[in-house]
């Protein structure tokens, strides 16, 4: 597939549910593609961020049988922001609860960034319900990944305009407490504390991800987009206060236990929210894993380059049923 291949069309779910899985939480998902096609579930990353329609343009709807879901407190899942019985341990479960629930016996699991962790959280859980994974710019949930990323001798040396605007909406950056307070804040009783943090955190995200680039003009932002901006962020707050209840040495021990499963890392050599290096570090934890670092791509699945590299590495597991022969060049 050339490096410009276009996504697949913006078809419509065959079918979308609502699941109840205790703790106050109902999870919402969808199927999409051919009902008869390989299973792949499809996990989103953030934390906090939900699935959305474009996600759905990476799989080939006349091979796959795709399943996204909103996880706790994200997207369309309800209570929307809710970090009460939200934890990786009651998603690696909710995962499983929903595979029981559609009956499908196994499935390609698809994560990238938080969902690259969960992935790895989950197919070290149940193994016999994974076919293969394939995981994208990897995020290893430790404190290295979080001072990389919050701090100014991190990627805010490399974006240093977004990294001052960000110290300018939040002080406290400057001083290394970002996350501390970023935390705080979503996490309060202060509305308006509340909004300017997440809105902060989104410019600074956006930054990062698209780095080089000319900064857009933030979108206007009506009560309820604020709302749902403040709900994500407090979710993935949490996680990350929590290093989304796995830490670095977690993440690794996962990938250690699943060896014997094909499992495919990709991984953009310009990611500056997931650094290169957390590929290279789970290729060693994984010693039958295929890697391949994207040139010219970043964190973004959608780039053309990195779009192109997913879709192949899923086309090659349809045919193939694992990667030992996928081309990573």
């Amino acid at each position: 597939m050339p490096p410009d291949a276009p996504l697949f069309p913006p078809l419509p779910p065959l079918a979308h549910g609502v699941l109840d899985v205790g703790d106050g939480h109902r999870l919402y998902f969808e199927r999409c593609g051919h009902a008869e096609g390989l299973p792949v579930l499809f996990l989103h990353g953030g934390p906090g961020s939900g699935c959305s329609p474009r996600q759905r343009q990476l799989f080939d709807p006349a091979r796959f049988h795709v399943v996204l879901f909103d996880q706790r407190g994200c997207g369309r899942s309800t209570p929307r922001g809710d970090c009460h019985a939200n934890t990786t341990r009651e998603l690696v479960e909710d995962i499983e609860r929903l595979r029981l629930h559609l009956g499908i016996e196994r499935w390609l699991v698809f994560g990238g960034s938080w969902g690259a962790a969960l992935a790895l959280a989950y197919c070290s859980a149940h193994p016999q319900a994974c076919l293969g994974a394939i995981l994208r710019g990897s995020f290893l949930c430790g404190q290295a990944d979080l001072d990389w990323f919050f701090g100014a001798e991190g990627v805010g040396a490399i974006c240093a305009e977004a990294w001052s605007a960000l110290c300018a909406a939040l002080p406290e950056a400057a001083e290394g407490r970002a996350l501390a307070a970023l935390c705080a804040a979503l996490g309060g009783p202060d509305a308006q504390a509340a909004a300017r943090a997440a809105l902060a955190w989104a410019a600074w995200e956006n930054a990062v991800i698209a780095p080089g680039q000319a900064a857009p003009a933030p979108p206007a932002r009506d009560d309820a987009a604020i709302r749902a901006l403040i709900d994500k962020y407090r979710v993935q707050a949490h996680y990350l206060a929590h290093r989304c209840f796995l830490d670095e040495d977690g993440v690794l021990e996962a990938a250690r236990r699943i060896t014997a499963m094909p499992t495919a890392l990709i991984h953009g050599r310009l990611d500056l929210v997931c650094r290169a290096r957390n590929a290279l570090r789970l290729h060693r934890a994984l010693p039958g894993s295929r890697l391949r670092l994207v040139d010219g791509a970043g964190h973004s699945p959608f780039e053309p380059a990195m779009a192109a590299a997913l879709i192949g590495a899923l086309e090659h597991f349809a045919v193939h049923g694992d990667f030992s022969h996928w081309r990573t060049d």
